[in-house]
């Protein structure tokens, strides 16, 4: 006989048959689930999984864009590729410019998102514009900002009274990427960190008020231990979105690589080897060099993510 931690007896034929039950009905859950998922694993098969299988096929090849005459090559891509200095160069001004992003882009969005959160009139308003330029397209921003750092006609040189060549001198070419950048992106991260602190609990800064605490420490010792989850996932969602960056460089150097290469990114690179050079193959490399890049700082976040979580236990 079974017994069950409720304290109730099942005899062992009933006990197979209960365990034969619960597994046919697991079974018919899944195969009931299955047609409902089935179309997301086969777009997701489509567009991700046979893409990577096909790029990584590609890598160990001298494919050019013609598709016609490909041979397998072993690994001479990927020794080319650690080789290359403008690879290394490229991928430098990629980390450069999520070096120079994702501080900013944090706390600018925790500070709007503070100031959305404790203002009393207009709340909706200054919401609305914090977040509506993440709704613009890329080319529309990176458009408009070209203009206002144009050294003629822009609004930046005559508002701050100086003569900076943003977009042709290479000190401040990335400069000018990083701030139409901020300017764009903030809007997601702000609207995570609002959702956040409406979700904190009142009654935490009342009796944090009560026993004397001022706007200082209530902010230090309760708002920003709480939103320590939020802060790690706007962290972790603008280094893989920042070392990506492609179209508001392009777009503002007038799809050039910026003067003196100095805003040709690692993924502007790779599409210049496949379709401008035609090398396929070496693309193809460097494409899944730049995967195993990301996927490792994504694995990285996951790793103190789960270490932190066991530190608190």
């Amino acid at each position: 006989m079974t017994t069950t931690s409720a304290g109730t007896v099942i005899r062992p034929a009933r006990a197979r048959t209960a365990a034969t039950g619960a597994a046919l009905r697991r079974r018919q859950g899944f195969q009931h689930g299955g047609w409902f998922v089935a179309p997301f694993l086969a777009l997701f098969a489509l567009f991700v999984v046979w893409p990577l299988l096909r790029g990584l096929y590609l890598s160990f090849t001298d494919a050019n864009i013609s598709g016609d005459g490909a041979h397998f090559i072993g690994l001479d891509n990927y020794r080319e590729a650690l080789d290359d200095p403008l690879m290394w160069e490229t991928l430098g001004h990629s980390a450069y410019f999520t070096l120079l992003v994702v501080p900013c882009i944090t706390v600018l969005a925790f500070l709007l998102a503070m100031l959305a959160h404790h203002i009393e009139r207009g709340k909706w308003l200054w919401r609305l514009c914090f977040f509506l330029p993440f709704l613009l397209p890329s080319t529309v921003a990176a458009n408009l900002w070209q203009w206002l750092f144009n050294p003629g006609t822009g609004m930046v040189n005559h508002v701050f009274s100086i003569e900076t060549p943003w977009l042709t001198d290479k000190s401040y070419a990335m400069l000018a990427v990083v701030v139409t950048t901020l300017w764009w992106t903030v809007g997601f991260s702000f609207l995570l960190y609002l959702a956040a602190l409406q979700g904190i609990p009142a009654h935490l800064y009342e009796a944090a008020a009560l026993d004397g605490a001022n706007a200082w420490h209530r902010m230090v010792r309760i708002t920003l231990p709480l939103l320590r989850n939020i802060t790690g996932l706007v962290v972790a969602l603008q280094i893989l979105a920042s070392l990506q960056v492609f179209d508001q460089a392009v777009v503002m150097m007038d799809f050039l690589p910026g003067p003196e290469g100095s805003t040709r990114t690692f993924v502007q690179y790779t599409l210049e080897e496949g379709f401008t050079s035609y090398r396929v193959g070496y693309a193809s490399a460097l494409s899944i060099i730049f995967f195993v890049i990301i996927a490792a700082v994504a694995l990285a976040r996951m790793w103190l993510l789960r270490t932190r979580e066991e530190g608190v236990r």
